[in-house]
């Protein structure tokens, strides 16, 4: 029995040792990226039609669900790195959306981002660029 225990008690220790050295950048906040863009109004400009329309940013998350604007979906973070993310999401009702979003400096991104938007399917594909306050 003590035998048993002992190989607990190493294993545990084993644990605990690789949890410590874990890098600090493994422990980074989810989707960090989108916190470090400048809040504030942003132009994003649709390609190809080069259509444009105004998003004010508070979170950064608000780039994610361009088509889906109501709260509440699931969302799925697929990627999460220094300079791009990819989030997945299903909307109850109304759909569903893949976006990435990567970042070519704090006030410009492209975005990508493709699903079902109320039964019809949509592909936006753009640039986003930082223009001011709200």
């Amino acid at each position: 029995m003590s035998g048993i225990k002992g190989r607990f008690g190493i294993a545990s220790a084993a644990v605990a040792t690789a949890m410590a050295l874990t890098p600090a950048s493994a422990q980074a906040p989810e989707l960090a990226m989108l916190n470090s863009l400048d809040k504030g109004a942003w132009e994003l400009r649709l390609r190809p039609e080069g259509t444009t329309q105004r998003i004010c940013l508070r979170t950064g998350r608000e780039f994610i669900q361009l088509r889906h604007r109501q709260p509440n979906c699931d969302r799925f973070v697929v990627q999460d790195e220094r300079n791009e993310v990819t989030v997945q999401y299903t909307c109850r009702g109304n759909g569903y959306g893949r976006t990435t979003i990567r970042r070519e400096g704090p006030d410009v991104v492209q975005i990508r981002s493709q699903g079902i938007h109320g039964g019809a399917p949509f592909s936006i594909e753009g640039e986003a660029r930082h223009v001011g306050s709200c």
